[in-house]
């Protein structure tokens, strides 16, 4: 059984699932799904497609790039048991996910950042508004508007006694 990745998603491919195209020159497109093929088929980026592999991978939004996810990946080709090897791999797990923890946080924080500033400045813009939803349009036609000026200084309260 063989599991292709789809050219335009980079998602898995099954075997009996998708679409394959080949072009004039040889070249085979294998796709997951009718959409993907569609978007092929209109001749869009999938780095500028916001839902696919590419883009999150392209714009930071995807750990791929972290170097701890290498080493779980699978060999095809089986090692040699040794000894002092396999215990100092036991050794190493707990640190390396301690890493990818750590890793994982600050990529959430990094990305995390502005957005509280942003949520505030939506809910005033949205509370602006809307505001005639919360107070009655009455209270809005009689509410006073205050405006404080500059105190003056004492020379001048002086002359005006």
């Amino acid at each position: 059984m063989r599991l292709e990745k789809c050219w335009f998603c980079s998602s898995t491919v099954y075997p009996g699932h998708g679409i394959q195209f080949v072009r004039n020159d040889a070249k085979i497109f294998r796709f997951c799904r009718s959409k993907c093929h569609k978007n092929f088929k209109m001749k869009r980026n999938p780095r500028k497609v916001k839902w696919t592999k590419a883009y999150r991978r392209v714009h930071g939004k995807d750990m791929t790039q972290d170097s701890t996810f290498e080493f779980e990946r699978k060999r095809n080709r089986p090692e040699r048991y040794d000894r002092n090897l396999a215990e100092n791999v036991l050794k190493a797990i707990p640190k390396i996910d301690k890493i990818r923890v750590s890793r994982e946080e600050s990529h959430h924080k990094n990305r995390m950042k502005g957005k509280k500033l942003k949520d505030q400045k939506e809910d005033i813009k949205e509370y602006n508004n809307s505001i005639h939803i919360i107070k009655a349009p009455a209270v809005l036609k009689n509410e006073i508007k205050v405006v404080v000026s500059q105190q003056q200084p004492e020379e001048n309260r002086a002359m005006e006694e």
